[in-house]
């Protein structure tokens, strides 16, 4: 028989009965961490799936040019404003209740996904997707109040490793739904898949017992994510618009304007949805900011790679745009040109380009980061609870700014081999980090706090996946390529928007390793995590 169990407060404290299942069995705890697991997974898969996908998106949204990263950009700013506010009502409502709703909403935005050909629908579909970001970090405080002491630790190990699990088959599981069936069959997957885990989550998950009474206000948050959109825009459309026009900076102040708001008014509010002075504490503060700059970098090396394997070689595009010369020529003129006659040469040229299906891409890169990460994510666990947090996060820094600087010097030198192996080496960062900043938060809050501490850690997560994805845009935008053909004596030059210079990858890597450093820095003079993790009981 399954008994809860209440936390062992201070001295003169009322316990807190979370509904922990202290005397549950051995099955039955392994069954509610993989029901977690396997709809938080939804979130990951989404991500990996869709960030794989983007290149062969291309073929539907071909005017968009770099702008298809918003497909990475909204989920982060959706994200970021949705988490807290859902953070805030898991305290409320339940932390089950908050966790369907979003898997409902999560499948409404994939329904709507699979089947338009509108970017603006698209992206819609995307923005309720979005609402999945909420379930990885509700999932911490899930794991903290239904599993017993003991597991806490591992169990958020778990949850961050299965993570590794979406990394391993999504690749796959979308390589072979996209190369049969074109884009939109991943997104019927996650339809089908959310569907199914959702039953199974709302069957053996218990809801915790957890509450704290109070009433929702949302103004603060609303500014924070208004500011946060200005600013990416302007970070991602920069170079379109120029840097320097007022037209362009107006979105970048305005923005940073409506942040200030936003902490004045989470300031004074009686009922902050983030609880400003939380980030007074150096545990959640430090823990948050190295969260943000390290994320940029998860981001951006799962979806770089896919795009850049995934496009073909500068040979395979000559051949393709000297081909579209001549079937344009015959469609004019009747004419049978010959493809001999057709010179291409593209300004400037690409390095990279494998010219992957997205299967071939999974088998050969894709996978490897996520067997990698799900193995390191459960060492992270076992090490935070032996010698805490701080240690993995540092290592993971570490191992993230390596890679960065590995991938800048390796895009003039493209190999699909390199990349692999880059990317394995990568799956050691990741693994770790989203492990140790989990726990890490999981000990800066006690119970009562888990839900407003965890949608602020969802906060920090989405910024920092959008403006990885925002700089790369820009970068990407800021170094185009023009194909010159000539034939018989005449020429034409066309752009070619789908395809970047390989500059702008390079330099996309290497500001992201400069972020990576900053999140080494916040590690390393970060006092909190020093101690075995005790998954946030003893404060």
């Amino acid at each position: 028989m399954t008994t809860t169990a209440t936390t062992t407060p201070p001295e003169g404290v009322e316990p807190v009965d979370t509904g922990r299942l202290d005397g549950a069995s051995g099955p039955r705890i392994i069954a509610v961490l993989a029901a977690i697991v396997l709809l938080t997974e939804t979130s990951a898969f989404q991500t990996v799936m869709v960030g794989a996908a983007l290149q062969k998106m291309t073929t539907t949204f071909s005017t968009v040019g770099s702008d298809i990263n918003w497909a990475i950009i909204i989920t982060g700013i959706i994200g970021a404003a949705a988490t807290p506010v859902l953070g805030k009502l898991s305290d409320v409502w339940g932390k089950k209740r908050v966790y369907l709703v979003c898997g409902g909403l999560f499948l409404l935005g994939s329904l709507l996904d699979a089947m338009t050909s509108s970017w603006t629908l698209f992206l819609v579909g995307r923005g309720l997707q979005a609402f999945a970001t909420a379930t990885l970090v509700l999932s911490y405080g899930l794991v903290r109040d239904l599993l017993p002491r003991k597991y806490s630790a591992l169990g958020l190990g778990v949850v961050a490793g299965g993570v590794g699990v979406s990394g391993l088959l999504g690749p796959i599981i979308a390589g072979a739904l996209v190369d049969h069936f074109q884009w939109r069959a991943l997104f019927w997957f996650l339809v089908a898949y959310t569907a199914a885990v959702m039953v199974l989550f709302a069957v053996v998950v218990p809801e915790s017992k957890l509450r704290v009474r109070e009433r929702i206000q949302p103004f603060g948050i609303i500014m924070l994510s208004a500011g946060t959109f200005g600013i990416l825009l302007y970070l991602s459309k920069g170079q379109d618009w120029g840097w320097g026009r007022a037209s362009a900076l107006a979105w970048a102040i305005g923005g940073a304007a409506l942040i200030v708001l936003f902490v004045v008014i989470e300031s004074r509010s009686s009922r902050p949805v983030m609880n400003v002075k939380l980030l007074a504490r150096p545990a959640v503060g430090l823990t948050m900011l190295m969260t943000m700059f390290a994320t940029g970098m998860l981001m951006v090396v799962a979806t770089a790679l896919g795009y850049m394997s995934q496009t073909p070689s500068s040979e395979q595009l000559k051949q393709m745009v000297a081909q579209g010369a001549v079937d344009k020529a015959h469609e004019m003129t009747g004419m049978n040109l010959p493809l001999s006659v057709v010179h291409v040469r593209l300004d400037p040229t690409y390095h990279y380009g494998s010219g992957f299906g997205m299967l071939s891409f999974a088998t050969h890169l894709g996978i490897w980061a996520g067997v990698v990460s799900m193995i390191f994510g459960l060492i992270a666990g076992v090490l935070a609870r032996r010698i805490g947090a701080r240690i993995p996060a540092i290592i993971a820094c570490v191992v993230m700014i390596g890679v960065g600087i590995g991938f800048a010097l390796a895009t003039p030198h493209y190999s699909w081999q390199l990349f692999g192996v880059l990317n394995a080496l990568f799956g050691i960062g990741f693994g770790l980090f989203f492990a140790a900043a989990s726990i890490l938060m999981v000990d800066a809050l006690p119970e009562e706090q888990q839900g407003i501490g965890s949608g602020m850690l969802g906060v920090t997560m989405g910024i920092g996946s959008a403006v990885g994805a925002a700089l790369m845009a820009a970068f990407q935008s800021g170094n185009p390529i023009n194909a010159e053909v000539s034939a018989m004596g005449r020429g034409a030059t066309q752009p070619i928007p789908q395809v970047f210079a390989d500059q702008g990858y390079v330099l996309t890597f290497w500001v992201m390793s400069g972020l990576a450093l900053v999140s080494l820095i916040i590690a390393l003079i970060m006092r909190h995590g020093r101690k075995p993790s005790t998954a946030g009981i003893v404060h």
